[in-house]
């Protein structure tokens, strides 16, 4: 059957304002969309729920208002889908893919009827570079038209939880869930399964205050994945900026699904952030699949070549780069934050590639429009906003150069740490890490909130795995292990992978527990690798996201190892939540506090004397001592650190003159209150931490 020419609804001229299909009651809809140079768009109707790939209507938009054609349709029934199809000039060498062969998913698109994967007929062109004629309508995303939002939520608002008081922990909806027993079978790897009781209980447990999660944005599955038999898992490959990806929902309705998992998180105090892709999209280059922005404002939409419109500038390694510089892409952007915020209620975003979002076409810019754009908006600048603060442009590496209320991921932070606890001599930047990096927030004025502590991502390996192996191994993705990063700052500690050596488990249960310690009790926002905590493994595999299998499924069988971990993370939190000298917003200053005599940060040799400027590059690597003190109230706290092959005696602090307890030591993790006399000393075994406090 095919489309019929002529609407069988009510139609009038209806809105430029908003974009997208809005529900203006329970029978008409408004549709909206950009097109600046097409010369025809066409509402393409899905209508026929039986055969819910034939396309049953087609209505031009005639009524245009500047760049955006608009109309309003009556009758469409409930369950309908639908896209657009553009005509205009087909100009590659000049930018200009119009192809009206093609369906397109509405930018503005709220609801996918379900998960989206590439087929041939999305191609643009032919592999020979000419217009394809093949017709992408039975294959192409498709969007479910809206009907009026009644959604309640029951007087839900944003928990406003201070960044140096954050714990995130960064998760994949599905993986996160996927295996455990405790959720209904019916519901895992869900928006509902994180919403679930059994999930919101450990989260509370383990002391996550927000979860961190993978996009969630509409994506498409990759044609080269889909060839080998796999698919995007990690979702990075957007096509839906407003859209909550439909294959984590367990319902057919996946924004009220997304809506209540929010509502539960915050009632139980903990903030949902979301991980958005603005940088690129799933249309990839100019031979990828033609489904969104090519279609309909191609040149607006991408950075292109100026003297080649029609070749793509490509910082993301993806095919493409968003022109988040130009004003109509810029509003979209912004239009789809502000939607997350309002209608979603989500507490912040983590921005991949974010340097992306800060170009202009020849380099990054701090107060790119995009930035300016964010800082002035009422509702966003009130959010959590991480960037990931690199893209593979020229000079795509800016850490510490975001505006003042960013954090940034500190890629800095997670190399020292992993280098000193190799045994590395980095003792000088260790301490700069684990006090806030002040030498790179500071210069502009922001605090060691700006630092967002990750020893481990879900890009690279696991914390089990960056203790169990000295290389990737990276078979199962099938690109002969070229893929994922090779300098991986690891160690095996004596074998590549599994092992029955008692002495190598053991040290390595060690070496997890002073990369958690280090990083939950240092200065900045913890960051925490969703399954670290239980000691997850992806068997050396440090790039997962095309593996949605047991690799990425966090398993939920509770080892002994498994179980002691996780308590010892939860110690690791509540110290934190308690001790306010763990969670600055501000760095330490090195003045003296007048009532105990000893400044906020003193560093210290293993023999108790004091390391002075010159010591930093003539101590000898991997031992050393901190002690900190904020205010009056507030006990003091020393650490000690021996990262070496052997034990290293400490000696305790001549000042203050007090009796030392035990609260953290990870060679016995389940040990605390052992008292010390001043003066005293401790043997800390090899590869070994422990934090004391004022008794």
């Amino acid at each position: 059957m095919s489309a019929s020419t002529t609407s069988e609804f009510q139609t009038s001229s209806g809105s430029a304002f908003p974009l997208g299909a809005t529900a203006l009651d329970e029978n008409t809809v408004n549709f909206a969309v950009a097109s600046q140079y097409g010369t025809t768009v066409t509402l393409c109707l899905f209508t026929d729920l039986k055969k819910p790939w034939q396309e049953t209507h087609r209505i031009p938009l005639t009524a245009s208002t500047r760049d955006v054609n608009h109309i309003a349709v009556t009758g469409i029934p409930a369950g309908s889908t639908y896209g657009y199809r553009v005509d205009g000039t087909w100009d590659p060498e000049a930018g200009y893919y119009f192809n009206a062969n093609k369906l397109l998913i509405d930018p503005y698109a709220k609801c996918f009827d379900g998960p989206s994967r590439y087929v041939p007929s999305m191609r643009g062109t032919t592999r020979d570079g000419k217009l394809s004629t093949s017709d992408s309508g039975m294959h192409a995303p498709r969007v479910v038209v809206p009907a009026v939002d009644h959604y309640d939520w029951e007087g839900d608002a944003p928990l406003g939880t201070p960044m140096a008081e954050t714990v995130i922990s960064e998760m994949h909806v599905k993986g996160a869930s996927y295996l455990n027993p405790a959720i209904p079978e019916e519901i895992r790897g869900s928006y509902a399964a994180l919403a679930h009781p059994a999930s919101i209980r450990y989260f509370q447990e383990v002391g996550i205050t927000a979860v961190q999660l993978l996009p969630v944005h509409q994506h498409l599955d990759d044609s080269f994945l889909l060839e080998k038999g796999l698919v995007n898992y990690w979702g990075y490959n957007t096509i839906g900026f407003f859209a909550p990806e439909a294959r984590y929902a367990a319902t057919d309705d996946p924004i009220t699904e997304f809506r209540d998992m929010v509502k539960a998180l915050h009632l139980a105090g903990i903030e949902v952030i979301i991980d958005v892709v603005y940088n690129h999209t799933g249309e990839a280059g100019s031979n990828g699949p033609t489904c969104l922005f090519r279609g309909f404002n191609n040149l607006d939409s991408y950075h292109t070549e100026s003297r080649s419109p029609g070749k793509y500038r490509d910082y993301t390694g993806c095919g493409n780069s968003v022109n988040v510089s130009h004003p109509r892409t810029l509003r979209t952007v912004m239009d789809s934050l502000r939607y997350w915020v309002t209608e979603m209620h989500v507490d912040g975003f983590r921005f991949d590639l974010a340097v992306e979002m800060g170009r202009s076409p020849d380099s990054f810019k701090r107060r790119a429009a995009f930035f300016q754009a964010v800082e002035q908006d009422p509702v966003l600048c009130q959010t959590k906003l991480i960037a990931e603060p690199w893209d593979l442009g020229p000079g795509g590496y800016q850490i510490g150069n975001f505006p003042n209320n960013w954090g940034e991921l500190n890629g800095k932070f997670r190399d020292t740490i992993r280098r000193f606890w190799r045994g590395e001599n980095v003792l000088g930047e260790f301490a700069s890490r684990i006090t806030g990096s002040e030498s790179i927030f500071a210069h502009n004025h922001r605090g060691p909130g700006s630092s967002i502590n990750m020893i481990t991502s879900h890009d690279g390996f696991t914390l089990n795995d960056l203790v169990s192996y000295n290389h990737k191994h990276n078979l199962a993705n099938g690109e002969n292990n070229q893929d994922g990063d090779s300098h991986n700052l690891s160690c095996n500690h004596g074998a590549e992978g599994l092992t029955d050596n008692p002495d190598i488990i053991e040290l390595r249960l060690r070496q997890v527990r002073n990369f958690l310690a280090t990083m939950i009790c240092s200065q900045g926002v913890p960051f925490l690798l969703f399954g670290d905590e239980r000691l997850h493994t992806q068997h050396g595999n440090n790039n997962t996201y095309c593996q949605d299998n047991e690799l990425s499924w966090i398993s939920w069988d509770d080892s002994e190892e498994a179980i002691e971990m996780r308590e010892f993370v939860q110690r690791l939190t509540t110290l934190r939540r308690e001790n306010s000298s763990l969670n600055r917003d501000s760095f330490f200053t090195g003045k003296v506090c007048p009532s105990k005599g000893i400044p906020d940060v003193c560093w210290m040799h293993p023999d108790g004397t004091t390391i002075n400027r010159t010591d930093w590059n003539n101590s000898e690597a991997g031992a050393l001592a901190m002690l900190i003190h904020q205010t009056e109230s507030q006990k003091p706290l020393l650490f000690f650190f021996n990262a070496r092959a052997e034990a290293v005696e400490f000696h305790f602090s001549k000042e203050p003159v007090c009796e030392w307890q035990l609260l953290i030591d990870t060679q016995n993790p389940k040990i605390s209150g052992h008292q010390a006399n001043d003066g005293a000393s401790v043997t800390l075994i090899n590869h070994s931490m422990q934090i004391w406090e004022e008794a």
